[in-house]
């Protein structure tokens, strides 16, 4: 079985080659594709045997389905790999030894991801496992077109799980966490809003036959539940679940900062942007000069449906439903 991965790179020299390097025993083809990096990212993985292409970056789903629809991609699976992300030495065997086996019914393989954080293991605080679709076969996987918490789906079969050691382990200090996170806050709360005023097409393709069951129950958990809360008291709440209900306390010191900074300031900050924007938009009521004015406080271009419908060129550069 090929396999050809596909890695989105901007200013990663510190992880790209930890990357490439966990895959290259069973991946053929790997392809990284840059949104103008400014470090030697994309020479560290040209000297790994890598393919560079460059496309201008607008969000994480749209800059995957753009190496979708366009690379010339060889394999007869797809793997999706975040730069900071490591494929263990225990799954890259289970990957070359049990894809060939799988039936042809079989669409997609989650995997289950772990968090390191300050250099250790987020074991609690149902953090661990992350099940998440990352490799697909070749024409029966895309990308949910969405700002944030965007996700693989599969068509046409069913997917299964692999348990071998996946990990997110970025490197870099907490203020890029934060500067980050602050970035997908804007993003998130982009999706919160057109969920209340319906701006624009929303992309609803998770399942747990598209992708995982656990995926798909946190999506609606959030968008039924948390999301109909005051976030002055749904960020405090998810907290406490986190840190106490689902023992987060156990990672110690460090987890603490981890389940602080991600499960109760992170949600907090949404909630916040959230807020922020429905004030700002609140006098208007043509979802047109409501879209122009959030493109304008949050810098991304957001296109209500009639225009993106109306205007094929927007989905290469805008946030228009694909359809």
């Amino acid at each position: 079985m090929s396999i050809t991965a596909i890695i989105l790179t901007y200013n990663e020299s510190r992880h790209i080659a930890r990357a490439i390097l966990s895959i290259k025993a069973f991946a053929d083809q790997i392809c990284v594709v840059d949104s103008g990096s400014s470090d030697d990212t994309t020479d560290i993985a040209r000297d790994l045997g890598a393919e560079i292409h460059t496309h201008a970056f607008i969000n994480q789903a749209r800059q995957l389905q753009w190496a979708l629809d366009h690379l010339d991609i060889r394999g007869e699976w797809v793997l999706r790999l975040d730069a900071d992300e490591i494929i263990e030495p225990d799954l890259a065997r289970e990957i070359a030894e049990e894809l060939p086996r799988l039936p042809r019914d079989v669409a997609g393989v989650n995997l289950q991801r772990k968090h390191i954080f300050m250099d250790r293991w987020v074991r609690h605080g149902g953090r661990f496992p992350l099940v998440m679709l990352r490799l697909w076969r070749r024409g029966q996987g895309r990308v949910e077109d969405r700002w944030m918490d965007e996700h693989m789906v599969v068509s046409g079969g069913r997917t299964v799980t692999f348990n071998g050691g996946f990990a997110d382990h970025n490197l870099n200090d907490l203020s890029y966490f934060t500067s980050k996170h602050n970035q997908y806050a804007t993003r998130e709360a982009i999706e919160v809003l057109n969920q209340r005023l319906g701006l624009f097409a929303r992309d609803d393709a998770l399942n747990a036959r598209s992708a995982s069951f656990q995926a798909s129950f946190k999506r609606w958990v959030k968008e039924r539940l948390y999301n109909r809360l005051p976030f002055t008291l749904s960020a405090l709440l998810y907290f406490l679940w986190r840190y106490f209900f689902q023992l987060g306390f156990l990672d110690g010191r460090s987890g603490l900062v981890y389940h602080f900074l991600q499960g109760y300031w992170y949600r907090f900050l949404v909630g916040a942007k959230v807020m922020e924007l429905e004030r700002a938009v609140a006098p208007l009521r043509d979802k047109a000069a409501i879209c122009a004015e959030l493109s304008r406080l949050t810098g991304h271009k957001l296109v209500p449906l009639s225009e993106a419908v109306a205007t094929p060129a927007v989905r290469d550069n805008q946030l228009a439903p694909r359809l």
